[in-house]
């Protein structure tokens, strides 16, 4: 079966093409500018050069319509009709409490996912676009979808729920739900393949990071705890994200700058983090260039932020009673051998020892803990539409 991926937002779109009897991808692509000037679809069939296509698309109907055009296109496309394509998988950012697994879409989950848009306000709305968009285009082609937050609903009551006045769960629904959950899902599972350990007898703690960024803690196959929380600004210090901050922040500087509502919100997610600290950028290889040429406020942004990875492991370490396995993943954590030894520094007591020959490598799956480590450190490149497929062909298999 061939599965298409797809994964939108608000005016942009990313897609692939899997064969999912052998897992082998068969193109990508993305769109742009959706609804804007100078909308493009930029195509890569495997073993083919990326082939870039202006055209005016005005919104995502128009999208996923270039999109069928040029997976079926005779020279760049990798099938000859959608016949052969048996099922969508969309990935879809919040599901709330309503989905702890990928799921068939049908009128039911769509309700559900409409009534969790102010949960996820700017991204929910484009994931329903797609969603509406291919089922428009493509009436009787079964769709799955696949969520963020779904493979954090393990987490006890006890770690998602905020010592707030209890009505406010039960009314609004605000919790820790957590996110990523698709990368630590795939990440996990290829921690548990790399080291032939079942997953139901580890504990893994998988940091994904980049410029949005969160540690899960796994134990035996469940998610235990995650620092992003009832949206993605809590947990770490990100590229823009403020991460973890005292609530009390957040009035004290709307009453000190004078600012209107929303604004203090605004900075906390959009001028914060790594860029807030150094005022140079929120891309982590910038931060590194300015280091080394001496900045402090760049080495100050990213001690901070590899303090608050280390101070999530070490919490989850003790959440879970130990550790078996350190993962690192996405953009920092599969590319950054600087930020993984900064991160693993100090940790030795907690049998966490990398080793720096080892570490030198960006984007190879690899163990790269020392030999005499008692937890095993591991770099794997996440892989989420890989994921979402499979999710997509083991639900629709079996109708």
């Amino acid at each position: 079966m061939k599965v298409l991926v797809i994964n939108c937002g608000s005016s942009s779109l990313k897609y692939q093409v899997l064969d999912m009897t052998n897992e082998q991808l068969l193109c990508k692509g993305l769109v742009e500018r959706i609804g804007m000037e100078g909308s493009v679809i930029s195509h890569t069939k495997m073993g083919h050069d990326k082939v870039k296509k202006e055209i005016e698309m005005k919104d995502h109907k128009d999208a996923i319509a270039q999109v069928l055009a040029m997976v079926q296109d005779p020279e760049q496309g990798v099938v000859k009709s959608m016949d052969e394509i048996g099922a969508v998988g969309h990935r879809v950012v919040h599901a709330g409490e309503k989905y702890a697994n990928s799921v068939l879409i049908d009128d039911s989950v769509l309700e559900a996912l409409e009534e969790c848009v102010e949960l996820a306000p700017l991204h929910n709305p484009p994931n329903l676009l797609g969603i509406h968009a291919c089922q428009a285009l493509m009436p009787n082609t079964p769709m799955v979808g696949v969520f963020d937050t779904a493979f954090h609903q393990t987490m006890p009551p006890h770690n998602y729920l905020y010592a707030l006045p209890y009505e406010y769960y039960t009314k609004y629904g605000i919790r820790k739900y957590g996110f990523h959950g698709t990368s630590h899902k795939y990440v996990a599972q290829r921690a548990s393949a790399m080291l032939n350990i079942n997953i139901n007898d580890l504990k893994i703690i998988t940091c994904h990071l980049g410029n949005g960024a969160s540690v899960s803690a796994i134990k035996y196959g469940k998610v235990v705890d995650t620092s992003m929380g009832f949206t993605p600004l809590q947990g770490l210090v990100m590229g823009t994200r403020s991460g973890d901050i005292d609530p009390a922040i957040v009035t004290y500087i709307r009453k000190k700058e004078n600012l209107p509502q929303g604004v203090v919100n605004d900075i906390l997610n959009k001028k914060s983090g790594v860029l807030g600290i150094s005022g140079i950028s929120s891309d982590f290889r910038d931060l590194e260039e300015a280091m080394a040429e001496g900045n402090e406020r760049a080495e100050l942004a990213l001690r901070v932020f590899c303090q608050k990875v280390r101070f999530y492991i070490g919490a989850y370490i003790a959440e879970m009673n130990g550790l078996d396995a350190l993962v690192f993943t996405a953009g920092v954590g599969e590319n950054s051998d600087e930020m993984r030894a900064h991160i693993c520094n100090e940790m030795g007591n907690l049998g966490i020892k990398l080793d720096l020959m080892k570490n030198k490598v960006r984007g190879q799956e690899r163990v790269i803990s020392t030999d005499d480590s008692k937890v095993k450190i591991l770099l794997i490149p996440t892989n989420e539409e890989l994921m979402i497929a499979r999710d997509t062909y083991e639900i629709v298999s079996e109708l």
